[in-house]
């Protein structure tokens, strides 16, 4: 696939690299592969035909599997909205769609790295969300290492609140608390305060939402700053089921940007279970594989809270020359007896 194999930008997707003839040749790539990284390249997001010659049924298992968990009568009236998260932990069909090996391979020879299934929705209507980033909830270091997939599970209908997505919105910057002026130490916690910024990037650009009425069996896969959402549900006589699954990228840290304020000391570190491995992946920067103790240190959200209790005169340097392995490790000797060495028995004099 490659025409150049030296890279010199690892740490950004091959089809959003600027670089993107280097990786991609439509003489030489295959046709599946050159028209996904095209179009993700140019529009931050592509559609093709899922990848499963017994779709129908899968679909018609997943619905029928599906149906009588969602709370109707509260959509209905407006008071609920309707979506299982995670089904793939006990809905053999979920998992299946989420791990097609077809669809792996496509994002792995787009993308560069492999990806790994970490999260699964399922929608019975539409979810009528405001446009938003994927890019403030699910993140990477180096970013962008993130994409969707939707798949329709039936016909989609315009009236059924199909998604909305905006064409080229994943090549703008990716904004996170600091440049809105925002902390999450300051309270807020929700997608609301990127709002308005969103409203103005599309109004200060001029470009205009995509919505997705594709007949069943269509997938889209999107940029993880790919700005998209859910149009207003207008008949609720007809129902618009699809599947959502979330992939991260091998090689990378992964977190929450909204819950992170990096300069005060706290990243909202993710442990992603893969799908693929029923493991959590491995949080690494470069080559190397980021500490479990640095994560629960800058993670307060993820984590309790442990009181530093330390016996009287607790001597840090003591305890780094009692225990090499700790200093060796590179950590802070007070919290790692707190969290670790009291309960280890490690002695500190």
């Amino acid at each position: 696939m490659l025409r150049n194999s030296h890279n010199v930008l690892p740490g950004v997707p091959l089809c959003e690299q600027p670089f993107f003839d280097d990786h991609f040749d439509a003489n030489r790539t295959s046709p599946i592969v050159y028209n996904v990284a095209k179009d993700l390249h140019e529009k931050g997001y592509a559609i093709i035909d899922f990848p499963d010659p017994d779709f129908d049924a899968l679909a018609e298992t997943i619905k029928s599997s599906l149906a009588d968990r969602y709370d109707w009568q509260a959509w209905r009236e407006n008071r609920a909205a309707l979506r299982i998260q995670d089904a793939w932990e006990w809905n053999a069909e979920v998992r299946r769609l989420a791990t097609n090996q077809t669809v792996l391979q496509l994002l792995e020879d787009v993308y560069g790295r492999r990806a790994h299934p970490f999260q699964t929705l399922n929608f019975p209507v539409g979810t009528q969300q405001h446009f938003h980033t994927d890019s403030v909830h699910f993140s990477s270091m180096p970013e962008r290492w993130m994409c969707g997939v939707w798949v329709a599970l039936e016909d989609i209908h315009a009236d059924a609140g199909p998604l909305i997505y905006y064409p080229g919105s994943h090549k703008w910057p990716v904004y996170v608390n600091e440049h809105i002026g925002h902390t999450h130490r300051g309270g807020a916690t929700g997608q609301e305060m990127f709002e308005p910024l969103w409203r103005r990037l599309v109004e200060h650009h001029g470009v205009q939402p995509d919505r997705l009425c594709v007949p069943k069996g269509k997938a889209l896969i999107w940029a993880a700053n790919l700005l998209h959402g859910g149009d207003a549900h207008h008949d609720k006589a007809r129902t618009r089921w699809s599947q959502v699954t979330h992939y991260y990228f091998e090689g990378c840290s992964y977190y929450t940007p909204m819950q992170s304020d990096p300069a005060l000391g706290s990243i909202a570190f993710r442990e992603p279970v893969s799908l693929l491995t029923q493991a959590p992946m491995i949080n690494t920067y470069g080559d190397d594989v980021v500490s479990s103790d640095f994560i629960r240190q800058v993670n307060p959200d993820a984590y309790p809270k442990v009181r530093l209790s330390l016996p009287p005169g607790f001597d840090p340097a003591g305890y780094l020359r009692h225990n090499p392995d700790v200093a060796a490790a590179g950590v802070d000797p007070t919290h790692h007896y707190v969290l670790h060495g009291a309960r280890e028995g490690r002695t500190w004099a």
